[in-house]
């Protein structure tokens, strides 16, 4: 039923919540998961400024700082499915928006599942700007899971 699953993975709660089930999906269903995280500047200067609880950004990272957090979040992806027995087949990270790397992906390779946080680290900006979940599920033309 669900053999090509892609996760929208930020590194949030949510996001990793939506790892959890994807992988708990794959194992019933044999299924390979397709991990999406797309870096973004601005929530890498947000998580990069947190201090006591309060957040504050100074200046923007280098696209070195940028990567390395990249590689942390996929790093903690990998150890989250490896909890579950299962392997990433795929980790694609990009710079852009999120839902169209989502969607792109989940074309490219005939995605059956698309399962996304209900709400991740850019929950400020969705309030502006329309989250990334309402994106993916407006355009996928496969099933959408959005996880609370």
């Amino acid at each position: 039923m669900f053999k090509n699953i892609v996760v929208g993975f930020d590194g949030s709660e949510m996001s990793e919540r939506a790892l959890r089930l994807a992988c708990d999906l794959a194992q019933k269903y044999e299924g390979d998961i397709h991990l999406v995280h797309t870096q973004q500047p601005h929530t890498v200067a947000f998580a990069m400024g947190a201090v006591a609880g309060y957040h504050a950004v100074t200046t923007m990272p280098s696209p070195a700082e940028v990567q390395s957090a990249g590689e942390k979040i996929i790093n903690v992806a990998k150890s989250i499915a490896s909890e579950y027995g299962c392997t990433l087949s795929e980790t694609h990270v990009d710079v852009g928006e999120p839902s169209e790397k989502i969607l792109a992906c989940a074309k490219d390779h005939g995605a059956d599942l698309i399962v996304t946080g209900r709400r991740g680290l850019g929950a400020v900006g969705s309030l502006v700007q329309g989250s990334t979940t309402l994106e993916v599920n407006h355009h996928a033309t496969c099933a959408c899971l959005s996880v609370i």
